[in-house]
């Protein structure tokens, strides 16, 4: 039988990537539990109980005494079901849902999958105008969304003003931290269920977390939220199931819970240091050579390098992305090192 082709991913030249190397202890988790289903969980038992852990320690990293809440297969999966809950629990035909235009572009999934209109509101400095969103919300919003460490530049949108939009127009409030979660306990934001009226959460494992893919998460703060996405299930040995995916990866969940346990709050708070003056190092740098910078808010640094040059780097071997607007973006995460900055930047001056 002919063996699987291709070499593992390689880090070395990897800059913006939003997933990083797992753990030792979670690459060790995952393959322990690769052929378990929490998805099933009166027939395994075991991973659906270190599933409640995952959770629980999830509601720790975002400030959530009792939360509720599972492991997805990532970010998309937990804003859809946000959504999904909102809308299911609104009394209305005519369901939209407001954001600002850096949500991530998983809102655009879940409106189209799930027959809701996504109303997106401008931004000012990469985070969302909260008067502009005002004038969106109407009788029919049934979620208002701001996004905890943006994808494209890393801003942090003022959620206590969001959160209190939402209530006023009893609306549920959904924050996506997929990416920001884990650094943003470190950082001076009001982002976290402490701190507003929140009520679910997008926050991944498999991103700063450092557990291996796939391994998201959802989080509400009332168990009741989820009665709205309860169906029966009439041939597992569990009554009813509010996932969207049926069959889902033990292995996320016990990398998850390994990840945490190994990291959290010593190890992240260790990896967010490192990573800030990353940033900061390489933002430098290209301030310095006369590219406009905005940040970092976040370990995450965008640059205006013209579209040809960032095509150049990556025939060189770096892996580059560029925002929407065209910046360059260069996200460090835990693998990034100072010494692959400098490489960088000395292809950047060769050019």
């Amino acid at each position: 039988m002919q063996q699987a082709r291709g070499e593992p991913q390689d880090f070395d030249r990897v800059l913006t990537s939003m997933c990083t190397e797992p753990h030792p202890r979670a690459r060790e988790a995952a393959e322990r539990f690769l052929a378990t289903n929490p998805g099933d969980p009166g027939t395994y038992e075991s991973v659906t109980e270190m599933e409640a852990t995952a959770v629980e320690m999830l509601g720790t990293v975002a400030g959530l005494e009792d939360p509720a809440g599972y492991i997805t297969s990532g970010g998309t999966e937990a804003n859809i079901q946000a959504i999904r809950i909102a809308r299911n629990r609104a009394e209305t035909d005519d369901p939209n849902v407001v954001a600002p235009t850096s949500a991530h572009f998983s809102f655009r999934k879940a409106a189209e999958v799930l027959g809701v209109e996504l109303r997106s509101g401008p931004v000012t400095d990469h985070r969302a105008d909260v008067e502009a969103m005002t004038e969106l919300v109407d009788t029919d919003t049934v979620a208002v969304v701001g996004v905890a460490g943006s994808t494209e530049y890393g801003a942090v949108d003022p959620i206590p003003a969001l959160a209190e939009l939402a209530t006023d127009a009893d609306a549920l409030c959904h924050v996506d931290a997929a990416w920001g979660g884990f650094y943003l306990p470190f950082a001076d934001y009001d982002w976290q269920f402490e701190h507003a009226d929140i009520d679910t959460m997008t926050i991944d494992p498999h991103k700063v977390g450092q557990a291996a893919i796939p391994a998201g998460g959802l989080l509400a703060r009332e168990t009741a939220l989820f009665d709205e996405l309860a169906i029966d299930t009439p041939y597992l040995e569990s009554a009813t199931q509010v996932t969207l995916t049926g069959t889902r990866s033990g292995a996320g969940v016990a990398s998850a819970v390994a990840a945490m346990e190994a990291l959290w709050p010593a190890g992240y708070s260790d990896a967010y240091d490192r990573a800030m003056d990353n940033a900061r190092w390489v933002a430098d740098a290209l301030e310095s050579r006369g590219h406009e910078v905005f940040g970092p808010e976040l370990p995450l640094v965008a640059a205006d390098l013209s579209v040809p040059m960032t095509d150049e780097l990556r025939e060189r071997g770096w892996r580059v992305s560029k925002t929407g607007a065209g910046e360059l973006r260069i996200v460090c995460m835990p693998h990034v090192t100072r010494s692959m900055l400098r490489s960088f930047v000395a292809d950047l001056d060769w050019y």
